[in-house]
Parts: C-alpha cells; structure tokens; sequence
C-alpha cells in the first residue's frame, strides 16, 4: 500500500480556504437564522454565531461594513446575511464573511426607527413636561429645508400672508441622503448662537422612508433636544412620522401647518384687538353705571344724612370756638402788655445808667473789676473811671477814708 504525501497543517488549511473561496455557490450566499454569541468589539467588528435548531456557523462582520447596518443586531434576534464563506487558516474553521444583515420578517429600517424610539423614550427625550412652549408671536424664526424644495415656498406663503412682520432666517441644508443629517444637526447648532431667534421649524416635504430617514438618525433627535429653542418639526405628510416629530417641542403634519402653528394671523389679531376695545369700554362705562348708583343709594340713605348734619353742628360749634378763643388770647396780651411795662418802668428807676445821669460815675481796677471800697486801692493804682458819655484813666495819689458825705476827716495818707 503506497503511502500518501504528508502536508502540513498551513497548507490543508490554505489549501481548504482556496477550494471554498473559489466555488462560486459558498460566495455571496444570503443564509438564516438566529444570532448568538454576539460581540461588538472595541476594534468595530462583530463576531457572533448565527444558529438554527440543528447547526451554527462562525461570522463576522467587520467594521467597515457594519457601519452601514442601521440597527443594532442583538442576541435571539433573527436575521438574514449576505455573505462569502471562507476558512480562518489560524483556527482551521470555516466562517461567514458578512456584507450586510437585515432583520428577517421585517425591514431593517424600520427596525432600527423602532429601536431608536424605544431607547430615547427610556432617556426621557420624549417627555411632554421637557418640551418647551411656543412664543405666542415671534418676531425672528429660523427655517432649516431645501433651499429648492416646495416645503420652503409654501411656508414663505403663508407667513407672508398671515405675519407679513416676520424676519425669516433660512439656513439651507440637505434633507435627504448621505451627509443629510450631518448638515441638519450643524444648522440646528448655527441657529441657536444666531441673536434673536425665537423659535426653529425643521421641514421637507414627503417622501419615502429612506429619503426621510435623516430625521430618524439618532444625532439629528439629540440635536433638538439641546435646543434652547423651540423646535417645530414639520417632515413629510401628515401620515409620516420621524423620530425628530417625537423629540421636537411640536409636530406640524405638513411645512404649511407649521407656518400656521408658528404665528398668529395678524388681521385675526386686528380684528380681536378692536372687539376687546369694544368690550372693555361698555364693560367700564356698565361699572360706572352701577358705582354711581350705588353712590347715590348711599348718599340718600337716613345713615349718611343724619352724619352729614352731625358734622355741620360740629363745623358750626368749632367756628364760634376759635372765634372765642381768638378775643380771649387778645385780652391775655393786652393785659401782659400792661405788666411789661410797668415792670420795665421799675427796672429802669434801678438802672445804673439814670443816677450816673445825675452827676456819678463810678471805677474799675487794672483788671476791670468795679471798685466799691477805698479799702480795694492803693497809692499808684491804675483806676478807669466811667462816666455817661466815656471813660477816663487816673492814677491814685492820695487816699482818705471816711464819709465824705458827713464831712469828717479821718484820713491817712501814704507816700
């Protein structure tokens, strides 16, 4: 029995790999079943094993095709892949090489719009409490669409039909395609550092699924939510819904309901002025009406009147009150007038100034105090002797004591 040729394990490997990769039946097979095993590694690639009842197959899906998967595939989930079957050489198993996934029974659109929806609903970004509400009549209003679609033109319309005062900001964006919602989440971002916008409408008009898919992408929904402006989001038909319709503060079934949503009718507004003009003015001249009747009901009442009396009697008594009191407080002066002056006359009969007026005169030391006693001076003394009309300056040469009054003589002399 002859011997077969013995290859190494690298080379039965390599060599199984070519035989699958070049049987055109194992490439580009789509295959069913149920994920299992399911790793998203940090590198970006996905390995997991795809089952049914009775076998599994090692996949992998690597990085730079998954990004293109819309939804987030998970264990149990059932799926269809495209792919090629190929040998790992390393392990010496063979696996599935995965182009796309899509979720089986269901499109993967729609799936990944679902899962979207239930995970920021679990973040609270569609909370009612958390939306903001609308300014009554903005003066300012950003508009992110298509600068050449018909959403803009009939929003254009309308404003200038309902709110020709209006100040329009457009910010053109893409709505559809790759980059769309890239470019809606910087437009979003330029608006809220625009001065003076008050309120942002998102809009375009209907489409299919995949060309509205921009507003279910999950940046464009985080997007709104930041907002320090209200959002209207107004995309597609009035059956469509996005998830930004779920995150913004309202959602306009069409551009032109969000046009009518976002400002008053200003001839509306006229016409409601001038009515409540109207009402207020025949409500205040009814509140007249009725505070003068109640006035005049008081005032003729026994309860008002017998008051009123009462206080002319009191008018009357605190007349004749002053009256009394003025005559009184004028014979009191007259009288005092008369004790002033007879007091006065006493105090100038004692007034120094009247004797001196009859020949007297009277003396102050060197240190202006009055001399009343030969006894207080001395021979040489400095004295300044006072008279009616000045003054005059003396010197003591000689000192006698005595009355001089009486005549005698008793002196002593010094010096």
């Amino acid at each position: 029995m002859q011997k077969t040729e013995i290859i190494r394990v690298s080379e039965l490997n390599r060599y199984l790999k070519n035989l699958i990769s070049s049987d055109p039946r194992l490439q580009d097979i789509r295959v069913g079943g149920e994920l299992s095993n399911f790793k998203h590694h940090r590198s970006g690639h996905m390995y997991f094993t795809l089952k049914d009842s009775q076998s599994s197959l090692r996949c992998v899906f690597f990085r730079g095709k998954n990004t293109r998967c819309l939804f987030q595939p998970a264990d149990g989930m059932e799926v269809v892949i495209s792919g090629n079957l190929s040998v790992y050489e390393p392990d010496g198993v063979y696996q599935l090489y995965v182009n796309e996934m899509e979720p089986a029974g269901v499109g993967s659109l729609y799936l990944a719009f679902e899962q979207l929806k239930e995970k920021l609903a679990a973040e609270g970004l569609f909370v009612p409490e958390n939306k903001q509400k609308l300014p009554f009549a903005p003066r300012k209003i950003g508009l992110i669409t298509s600068p050449t679609g018909a959403a803009l033109q009939d929003m254009l319309t309308v404003f200038k039909k309902r709110f020709p005062a209006l100040h329009l900001v457009v910010v053109e964006s893409l709505v559809q395609g790759l980059g769309a919602s890239a470019d809606l989440v910087r437009a979003l971002d330029l608006l809220n550092k625009l001065p003076g916008i008050e309120l942002i409408i998102l809009a375009r008009g209907g489409g299919s699924l995949e060309d509205l898919w921009p507003f279910n992408e999950e940046q464009v929904a985080r997007a709104i939510h930041r907002s320090r402006l209200p959002v209207i989001s107004a995309v597609g038909h009035e059956t469509d819904f996005t998830i930004a319709d779920f995150v913004a503060d309202l959602r306009a079934p069409t551009p032109t309901a969000a046009a009518q949503y976002a400002v008053p009718d200003s001839q509306e507004l006229l016409t409601a002025i001038v009515q409540l003009r109207r009402r207020a003015v025949v409500s205040l001249q009814s509140r007249i009406k009725q505070e003068k009747q109640k006035l005049d009901q008081i005032t003729g009442e026994r309860f008002y009147t017998i008051p009123v009396r009462r206080l002319g009697s009191l008018q009357e008594n605190l007349f004749n009150l002053n009256t009394a009191l003025s005559k009184n407080i004028a014979r009191l002066l007259q009288y005092k007038g008369i004790q002033l002056a007879s007091k006065t006359d006493k105090l100038e009969g004692f007034s120094p100034f009247k004797v001196m007026n009859r020949g007297y005169s009277f003396c102050r030391n060197e240190q202006g105090e009055i001399v009343r006693s030969v006894k207080k001076i001395k021979v040489g003394s400095q004295l300044n002797l006072n008279f009616t009309d000045g003054q005059a300056q003396c010197r003591t040469e000689v000192i006698e004591e005595g009355n001089i009054f009486e005549g005698e003589e008793t002196g002593r002399e010094t010096g």
